[in-house]
């Protein structure tokens, strides 16, 4: 099996051949070939000359059945053609995968994999199931790098899955958003290979700083483990945000900063205790009790279906200032707490309008 071709973060040959949207040209046909049926071609307008009803010669109701039967003949060969579509997609798929004839940048994102695979596993977690509606979305660039800042909750971090496939379905110049996690994420089995794959990264300011140069959307949630860990009575209560590292990153990258804010994270695991000496010994750091959890074993791992709202607030300009702005304590301290404020208002609003946790 031939190895992966592994691209220079920098290397500029690499995006010029890749369209607006993120795609390679010859991904073009097998992306949309794999997520749905695709409209089968259509009949020549030739061959519709002289069959109008009511033709000399012809005998009254023919035209009828024939049309109804061209109809279903038709219908027949569109969904004939879709699914050969789908299949010659998934056909040419594979064998890239088996001959190594992909790309991955140095990060690890496998940008084929994540558009072809990984969105459509969670596509039918985030329109059917949780049914996630996206607000602002326009306010993130079309063009340049951008730092998302989100709120943190659910006590696993389903949030930010569910903000990536938001971006990748929704931004009107199909943008990827690139995740920063905790160091957790990249030590467990599986976990750690598809959070490479889909384009997550460690959660450290060097990372951070090379992918918002090169003009890409990153998403951090910087409560960490203190917000996703939180307990039940504390829900829509950020938490601190830490050293307002974040804020010096963008501040370094000369990038806007994108406040999030997401709502119906928090109920789909109602974390009522914490086992912590449970936690201490197999190194998680907490160990949730739920209303079905361990209780109901592997079923009461299944989040409950709750509604969820993603809005993105008003980009915060950071081009404007010094690049030794970066290190000015109180500069950091006030645009960290301008982020905080603006999240926690939004989310404040978004839970007044809210008719149900569930629909």
């Amino acid at each position: 099996m031939a190895d992966a071709k592994v691209i220079p973060f920098d290397d500029d040959r690499s995006r010029a051949r890749r369209r607006p949207g993120g795609r390679a040209d010859g991904e073009a046909a097998a992306v949309r070939a794999l997520p749905g049926p695709q409209q089968g071609p259509q009949e020549p307008e030739g061959d519709q000359e002289g069959s109008a009803p009511g033709t000399a010669g012809e005998a009254p109701g023919a035209d009828a059945g024939a049309d109804g039967e061209t109809g279903a003949e038709a219908e027949a060969g569109a969904a004939a053609g879709g699914w050969e579509r789908r299949l010659a997609g998934g056909l040419a798929f594979l064998r890239r995968r088996v001959t190594g004839d992909y790309e991955v940048d140095e990060f690890g994102y496998d940008e084929e994999l994540t558009d072809q695979v990984l969105m459509s596993l969670l596509r039918p977690l985030y329109e059917k199931y949780f049914r996630v509606e996206v607000k602002g979305v326009e306010n993130i660039p079309a063009e340049g790098g951008a730092l998302i800042v989100a709120n943190h909750s659910g006590t696993l971090p389903l949030d930010g899955l569910m903000m990536q496939v938001a971006v990748h379905d929704h931004h009107p110049a199909g943008r990827h958003l690139r995740l920063l996690a905790a160091d957790l994420v990249f030590v467990l089995p599986v976990v750690n290979e598809l959070a490479r794959k889909a384009g997550h990264t460690l959660a450290c300011a060097e990372d951070a700083e090379r992918l918002l140069r090169s003009g890409e959307i990153v998403g951090v949630m910087p409560e960490g483990f203190k917000g996703i860990g939180k307990p039940f009575g504390e829900r829509y209560k950020l938490q601190r945000f830490g050293r307002g590292g974040f804020v010096s990153t963008a501040l370094r990258a000369g990038v806007p900063i994108v406040p999030c804010s997401i709502v119906g994270a928090e109920e789909i695991y109602p974390m009522l205790g914490n086992a912590k000496t449970l936690a201490r010994v197999l190194g998680f750091p907490y160990f949730p009790l739920t209303p079905t959890f361990p209780w109901l074993g592997p079923l009461g791992a299944l989040p409950l279906p709750t509604k969820w709202t993603i809005q993105f607030g008003e980009p915060i300009p950071t081009d404007s200032y010094a690049p030794e702005a970066a290190e000015d304590p109180m500069l950091m301290f006030n645009l960290t707490d301008q982020v905080r404020e603006q999240i926690q208002h939004t989310l404040y609003k978004l839970l007044v309008q809210r008719r149900s946790v569930f629909f």
